[in-house]
């Protein structure tokens, strides 16, 4: 039986990791390896310095193993894989993220970044987002046919499986494209907002202004279209 590792950026108790690990649970047997805690837009970085601990935790899908972890998502991934899970681990799925990763954002995106360090030890890896928003229509639809199509698709060495689940209602979803490249567009157009604390010294707090158009073929295309979006993201191999 395949082993799956399941991680994620937003922390083990999230709902998208929950419905991921059910999902999971029809094509192995699944460990789940996550952080205690919201770990967003941590890229792929590791813990050096000091120790990260793990624990065994209840998780709420039957028959799942899974461990709480006060590192990053790609810290879950090593420790998961190389102490944790017994024997080899077949399969990463990282996610389901609570809003997209798609065009630019990937390079600040923990959801990927878990994925990544997957593919740096060599298992095959894919990464699940969806819309945030509480209408799941559509990922709950595709997810499973998704998995099955994905799983056995090769990658080559420093590759990940990207997907993104809009979150219109199935009646608006138009269906899956596949093949799409990663955007050059931003998905929010930067912008900080200032607050003076004190004499000389300021606050300052993201506020993007959210982005609507996007290149045709692209991720960012896709799900503004209201497809699933599918497709191929190529880190340092």
């Amino acid at each position: 039986m395949k082993k799956i590792l399941i991680t994620n950026d937003d922390g083990i108790t999230s709902d998208g990791i929950i419905r991921l690990a059910e999902a999971a649970t029809t094509f192995g047997e699944v460990w789940v390896v996550a952080p205690d805690s919201e770990r967003s837009a941590m890229s792929h970085s590791i813990t050096l310095r000091h120790s990260v601990e793990a624990w065994e935790c209840e998780f709420p899908v039957t028959g799942v193993h899974a461990y709480a972890c006060d590192g990053k998502p790609a810290d879950c991934v090593r420790i998961g894989v190389l102490n944790i899970v017994p024997g080899k681990t077949d399969h990463v799925f990282s996610g389901i993220n609570y809003g997209y990763n798609a065009a630019t954002d990937l390079q600040y995106s923990a959801t990927a970044g878990a994925a990544f360090e997957a593919a740096f030890q060599g298992i095959h890896a894919i990464a699940f987002s969806e819309e945030a928003c509480e209408n799941h229509e559509v990922t709950d639809k595709y997810l499973r046919g998704i998995m099955v199509e994905l799983l056995e698709q090769p990658l080559q060495p420093g590759q990940i499986w990207n997907v993104n689940f809009p979150g219109c209602g199935v009646e608006a979803c138009k269906g899956i494209l596949r093949d799409r490249k990663v955007s050059g567009e931003v998905f929010y157009r930067d912008r900080y907002q200032e607050t003076v604390v004190a004499p000389g010294r300021i606050s300052y707090m993201v506020n993007g202004i959210r982005n609507y158009e996007a290149t045709e073929g692209t991720d960012l295309k896709a799900i503004f279209d209201n497809y699933v979006s599918v497709g191929i993201v190529t880190n340092i191999s």
